[in-house]
């Protein structure tokens, strides 16, 4: 079994229902309260992929060069709302829009499961659109750093609707051009999550960059938190609340 596989068997279970959505490279995985589960809610929010996808891959066959960029793009002309809010995240880390992809289209899928319940957990490759009503502990998966899988964020419900996203220069397949086992940000957008995730790990050659990375993700007008690991070294800053693995409330296993 895969990390991501592993991970997400290991997040099953509790008060929430469990599946997945695949459309081309989205791999959902999506936690639902049991209670508001339905047999056709997959194929729904599936529908739901498949159209925010094609709006973006119908802007990018216009406009190529938003798909390639790892700059900041300028959008010029009518774009759906998903391209504006991947531009809008990934200008302001200094990063091109593609690097908000994933955090984008789950916040997409969690904003529109919200309209019907409480609670929801979209993962999409290592970034995360959450709310919960019950604390929630998120662990952290660090490539092959000793830290890796000991330790979690601890999400309040006062804190959400949140995005995590991590990013990876030793594990995962996004790119970076850092060497941070992993690059974890916290914002109320899950799009910007993202862009800042890979802003602040590309810094990260080494643990003497964790400063210097920190200092970034703090310089970053809404990123409210960072947690950033290299090696056996983590730096934290904003609002994270980090305990052990093994602390309850309830648990979820999430990493790049």
């Amino acid at each position: 079994m895969s990390a991501r596989r592993l991970y997400r068997h290991a997040a099953g279970g509790g008060r929430f229902k469990t599946f997945s959505v695949t459309v081309k490279e989205s791999d959902l995985w999506i936690a639902v309260p049991r209670k508001s589960f339905y047999e056709d809610l997959p194929g729904q929010v599936e529908q739901l992929l498949w159209r925010a996808r094609r709006q973006l891959e119908t802007y990018i066959a216009v406009h190529p060069d938003f798909a390639v960029t790892l700059e900041p793009f300028l959008v010029r002309e009518p774009a759906p709302a998903i391209a504006l809010e991947m531009a809008r995240a990934g200008n302001i880390c200094g990063v091109g829009p593609m690097a908000a992809v994933a955090g984008a289209l789950a916040e997409i899928v969690g904003q529109w499961l919200l309209r019907d319940r409480e609670e929801v957990i979209v993962e999409n490759g290592g970034d995360i659109f959450l709310k919960v009503v019950e604390a929630l502990n998120v662990a952290i998966l660090a490539g092959k750093s000793p830290l890796s899988g000991k330790i979690a964020l601890l999400v309040e419900p006062e804190e959400n609707p949140l995005g995590i996203s991590t990013a990876s220069g030793t594990a995962g397949h996004s790119f970076s051009k850092g060497r941070a086992d992993a690059a974890v940000i916290l914002s109320p957008s899950a799009a910007l999550a993202d862009a800042a995730a890979t802003a602040v790990g590309n810094l990260v050659q080494g643990p003497a960059d964790l400063e210097r990375a920190l200092a970034l993700a703090r310089s970053i007008e809404g990123v409210t938190g960072a947690v950033l690991i290299c090696g056996d070294k983590m730096a934290l800053w904003g609002q994270v609340q980090i305990r052990p693995l093994q602390s309850r409330p309830s648990q979820l296993l999430l990493g790049e």
